[in-house]
């Protein structure tokens, strides 16, 4: 390990009102992921959750189950543990913020703003959200209820602490100036410099009508403002009293992940904050989607959660892993269904991947006696299927730098996909037939060792027992927990000889005895996935902007386009959105041929529950125009790239 290479990751501390759900989980497992890659790089890596365990909303809850707040959370933190050791996950510390470090460092911090005369005294009344444990202003309800969650607020007036935040607007406006990557993705950089722009309002910074919280230090009356409270987390974890050179060493914070909606504390508050208390910025602030349900935004509080445990005794946690980080592009949302999860599970897993390893282990076995044999002199579709390597760890790399884990995903699962294509071009069992090409065949057998024990190396930050579970069919490796990502960008380290041997299924393909209702009809009616004809709207049947806003309109380019077998109306077509692909079955085969399609820009519903269509998921919906004679897909006749969003 280079001991000058450093990288500090966290996620926000989680709220314990009540046990965490597969949201939650995204978060940290796709943390986690980065954490691995960044070990694997050599770094020093020092990943940080924990609990946020303060507010009202945490003393009424308790008190509603008739306990007192800390025995009430420490039930639920013993759960949160739990979790991430079912999850796999490599935290190196867990804070939670009624610990006494914690709580020292609060206090300090909160006297040394005080003292600099960036807090003061005063009078507070304004609208609360006690779930968000967040202060609105009039203008920012909206329709009289909470902007964030929009559940009823309340009017309080009390005595409180204020934070000169409006201070800092401009010194913070100049730092997202300076540094683009500071607020990402790009779409969430610009939400935040137009509200810091509308006008920063001095912050509330402490409370008196609970008391489940850290005494502020001046004034025993009130406790500090949970926001205060828990972002200074990422400071007491690592030493910023008690041990200055670690504290040194990590801070500032390489990257802030969390989920958009608490993006504003992390990017408006904290920065603020840190600026006031005379500490860096962390280096980068990174809010992605919600993981949403087609009721909409999971929740504790609505009851519509989904516990990640259960799914890992019915799958398996590589699985479970591996859906989690591919689901959500960059910054967008995505949608859980447990049939998109095992269609993602039999498709990507089983199909592709299981059986690249499965097939080409029992071809060593039956040609070469169970041995990786050694190369000889490579063709040209060999040079192809290294090149496809050298860009998958190329993008690989790129992409979880940049924290875009569907498209790190989507790179190595292509160099998947080239192996099983270059299995059907080279056809080893035809080889095996013909004693004179016995060499050509072990060259195909050393190359389609080299892309798994690559691709393998490649998913271990998402995957962490599959190297495990592969080296005892194929023993790539000495010690899998010693993997580095570099190896991966190498060719030919496979040793001849390397013993392989038949093995369990890897990933069994799983039988969904009963499908959705909807998805039969889908594909008994082959109903074109196309904008159809509905009656006239009544009058006044209007929606609001809030609900055009759900839909996810997208560019995306057509790459590829083909019949689908045994359907008359159906095509499948393969779509770059962004740096992401994806695969869209649309009812459209008796208005275009696939080759009047690919290369076109289209305009995408990204956002559509994903649905199977005669086997095939499909993950979005092309729009299109219709009527009683013709459709006609809507097309983009411009530059404008793929993955710009149509509003």
């Amino acid at each position: 390990m280079n001991q000058s290479k450093t990288y500090y990751i966290t996620t926000p501390i989680y709220y314990p009102s009540d046990n965490l759900h597969i949201g939650h989980a995204y978060t940290t497992v796709a943390a986690d992921c980065l954490a691995r890659f960044k070990r694997m790089q050599g770094y020093d890596v020092f990943y940080l959750t924990g609990t946020d365990e303060h507010g009202q909303k945490i003393e009424k809850v308790a008190r509603e189950n008739n306990k007192d707040p800390k025995s009430y959370v420490d039930a639920i933190v013993a759960n949160i543990k739990e979790l991430w050791k079912t999850m796999l996950i490599t935290n190196n510390d867990f804070i939670r913020t009624t610990e006494p470090r914690h709580e020292k460092v609060v206090q300090t911090l909160f006297q040394k703003v005080y003292d600099k005369g960036d807090i003061y005294l005063s009078k507070y009344e304004g609208w609360y959200c006690t779930p968000c444990e967040t202060f609105f202003t009039e203008r920012q309800l909206v329709d009289g209820k909470c902007p964030d969650c929009g559940r009823e607020v309340e009017l309080l007036q009390e005595e409180s602490y204020f934070f000169k935040m409006g201070k800092y607007a401009p010194r913070l406006l100049e730092h997202i100036e300076a540094h683009p990557d500071f607020i990402q993705p790009e779409s969430r950089r610009n939400e935040v410099i137009n509200f810091i722009k509308s006008g920063l309002e001095d912050l509330c910074v402490s409370r008196t009508t609970f008391q489940w919280g850290v005494p502020v230090p001046m004034n025993q009356k009130h406790v500090v403002y949970v926001w205060f409270d828990a972002l200074v987390n990422y400071l007491s974890a690592i030493g910023y009293l008690d041990n200055p050179e670690q504290f040194n060493r990590y801070w500032p914070a390489d990257v802030h992940l969390m989920a958009k909606d608490i993006l504003r504390f992390h990017a408006i508050i904290w920065p603020t904050l840190l600026m006031a208390m005379d500490l860096p910025l962390p280096k980068k602030v990174f809010a992605h989607g919600w993981i949403m349900l087609e009721g909409g935004k999971m929740s504790k509080s609505k009851g519509n959660v989904i516990d990640p445990r259960v799914l890992v005794d019915k799958y398996g946690v590589d699985a479970i892993r591996y859906y989690l980080v591919k689901e959500l592009n960059y910054g967008q949302d995505g949608f859980y269904s447990e049939e998109a999860l095992v269609n993602r599970i039999n498709f990507d897993l089983a199909n592709d991947l299981g059986n690249l390893i499965s097939r080409t282990a029992a071809m060593i076995i039956r040609y070469f006696d169970g041995q990786i044999p050694a190369p000889g002199q490579a063709a040209a579709v060999d040079e192809e299927l290294k090149q496809a390597a050298s860009r998958a760890y190329e993008e690989a790399t790129r992409q979880l730098d940049r924290l875009d884990f569907n498209a790190y995903i989507n790179g190595v699962m292509r160099l998947v996909g080239r192996a099983n294509k270059y299995i059907d071009e080279t056809e080893p069992w035809v080889l095996a037939k013909d004693p004179q090409q016995h060499q050509r065949l072990a060259t195909v057998m050393y190359n389609l060792a080299e892309c798994i024990r690559i691709a393998v190396i490649m998913l271990t930050p998402t995957m962490p027992t599959l190297a495990q579970r592969v080296n005892e069919q194929i023993k790539f490796w000495e010690d899998v927990s010693a993997l580095t990502w570099e190896e991966a960008g190498q060719w030919g380290l496979v040793r001849t000889g390397t013993p392989v041997q038949k093995g369990e299924v890897l990933f069994p393909r799983i039988d969904m005895k009963k499908e959705d209702t909807a998805v039969n009809e889908s594909v008994n009616q082959e109903k074109p996935a196309v904008a159809e004809k509905t009656e006239e709207k009544k009058e006044n049947e209007y929606i609001t902007i809030d609900d055009f806003a759900r839909m996810d309109l997208r560019v995306a380019e057509v790459i590829s386009c083909e019949k689908m077998p045994k359907a008359d109306k159906l095509l499948v077509l393969r779509l770059k959105v962004g740096d992401s692909e994806r695969t869209v079955v649309s009812g459209i085969a008796q208005y275009y041929q696939p080759e009047d399609l690919i290369g076109k820009k289209v305009v995408l519903v990204a956002n559509l529950k994903p649905t199977k269509l005669r086997g095939t998921l499909s993950e979005g919906m092309i729009l299109a125009a219709s009527d009683d004679e013709r459709v006609e897909v809507l097309m983009v006749h411009s530059e404008i790239p793929s993955g710009s969003r149509v509003k």
